[in-house]
């Protein structure tokens, strides 16, 4: 960490400063450099697993986040609530976006495998392509093949069920498919993960370093994501002045995300409008499960995400997943309430209350009450949105902020526990889109207190619609390292 670049959030002379605060106070500077960079990476890389059905993609999958999530059944086309799982190797952290998929559809496997496929490509930096090398190169292999070509991402060509010695003649054969060199795995018994994860790194560009107060080039990203039939085809047709997108009584319509350019408020935005997502993926019919793939993949690449309710309904566990979907993605948020002319007193009472209780999560994000049908209130819609990108974008320097945990701390110590007090020595905001914080303290932080740290964060810096990272760092005792 020598240049400007390392350092992240912080300058030379911020940097300089902050590290003599750290030795101080007794802390390894290795730790603090790893910290800071560890919590200043932008997005998170992303890996689409592809293939055909029933080649051990979900197993493999499971193997490289090292915890059985997906779903794996003996027969093809079993799919799961979630399609998109943070890993880890050899220190790296990156996203994997799993396409267990359907076998059929109205065009056959062929197509069905190759929409999956060209969804989780589109999203992704880098593929995995898991074939069945005890079965050989299919027809619908080699359609995969033909875009993974045309996508031009990198690849690794994963050999799955190679259990042994004799197996490792039938992985070879796979070079006829000319991605290169085949790595003979068997998911199930992990053999040979840790070359394929390897080779997975290389391929993969590293966690992009925070770049402050840098413009994104282009038009901001915005995702309109919510539950079917709840009025985002209407909405975005609104802002367009015009009817770009299908929209019909029948819930789920929309089955591919349209990009539009809108002029909206005097600036152009590119609007993602995604297929709504249903309750349970692995009851839907496979043309519902790409939509919800699709989306996942909308959001990874939106910058923020309008998430739209319908106010005639009661708020419901899949908006609730569908907004833990959104923030978990870090992404700045908007909640729109749809529908807002259709209420009478009695459900606009209810709703307010619905909205106390089960919106708690996102009760920092901008709320707007607006009507896709007549237009009611689209007016605020850009206000929120460039709301929740400042808030997105914000960042406290390094002085002010231990200004304010100083006085935080001094007003609210942690509880006791055990006899002990932790504190917090100091800290420094690590990178932006969303905000993250590394909190160095002398002790473990409780969940509880943790939340009033982000609370206050807010209340003192604003950070409205966007998700705050607070991470901590424990100080070791010295002459101890991990």
């Amino acid at each position: 960490m020598n240049d400007q670049h390392d350092h992240g959030a912080l300058g030379d002379a911020e940097y300089a400063e902050f590290m003599e605060l750290a030795a101080e106070e007794g802390f390894d500077i290795e730790d603090v450099e790893e910290a800071i960079e560890e919590a200043g990476h932008g997005p998170l890389p992303v890996l689409a697993v592809v293939g055909r059905p029933n080649v051990g993609k979900s197993t493999l999958v499971n193997r490289i986040i090292g915890r059985r999530e997906a779903v794996v059944e003996d027969r093809p086309g079993v799919t799961r609530d979630r399609v998109t799982y943070e890993a880890e190797w050899a220190g790296r952290r990156f996203k994997v976006v799993d396409t267990g998929g359907w076998e059929q559809d109205v065009l056959g496997i062929d197509a069905s495998v190759a929409t999956q496929a060209e969804y989780a490509i589109e999203a992704a930096d880098a593929c995995l392509f898991v074939v069945d090398a005890t079965v050989g190169a299919t027809d619908t292999d080699e359609a995969v093949v033909k875009l993974l070509r045309r996508a031009g991402k990198p690849v690794v060509l994963a050999a799955n069920k190679v259990d042994g010695q004799s197996g490792e003649a039938d992985a070879a054969m796979l070079w006829s498919l000319g991605l290169g060199e085949p790595f003979p795995v068997s998911s199930l018994h992990g053999r040979g993960t840790g070359d394929l994860l390897d080779e997975v790194l290389r391929k993969l560009p590293d966690a992009p370093a925070q770049t402050f107060g840098k413009a994104v080039g282009g038009p901001r990203r915005i995702a309109l994501i919510g539950r079917p039939n709840v009025g985002k085809s209407s909405l975005l047709n609104k802002v367009a002045g015009e009817d770009r997108v299908v929209v019909n009584e029948l819930a789920g319509t929309t089955r591919d995300p349209v990009d539009e350019l809108i002029e909206l408020g005097g600036k152009t935005w590119k609007f993602v409008d995604t297929a709504g997502i249903r309750k349970k993926v692995h009851l839907q019919a496979g043309a519902d499960y790409y939509a919800s793939l699709r989306t996942a993949a909308a959001v990874e690449k939106a910058e923020v995400a309008v998430i739209l309710i319908d106010t005639t309904d009661q708020i419901s566990v899949q908006d609730q997943r569908i907004i833990t979907m959104a923030v978990e993605s870090g992404r700045a948020i908007v909640i729109a309430y749809n529908k807002w002319d259709e209420l009478d007193e009695e459900r606009r009472y209810y709703l307010e209350r619905e909205i106390e209780t089960e919106m708690q999560q996102v009760s920092w994000a901008p709320r707007v009450n607006v009507s896709a049908k007549t237009g009611r209130h689209m007016e605020k819609l850009v206000p929120a949105i460039e709301t929740a990108l400042a808030g997105w974008e914000t960042r406290v320097p390094t002085g002010r902020l231990n200004a304010f945990l100083g006085e935080l701390v001094a007003a609210h110590p942690h509880p006791i526990r055990g006899g002990k007090q932790p504190r917090i020595l100091f800290g420094t905001q690590a990178g932006t889109k969303p905000p993250r914080f590394v909190l160095f303290a002398s002790g473990f932080l409780e969940a509880g207190y943790r939340r009033f740290i982000e609370r206050r964060l807010r209340e003192e810096f604003g950070f409205e619609g966007t998700p705050i990272h607070i991470s901590v760092r424990v100080r070791e005792k010295r002459g101890k390292k991990k």
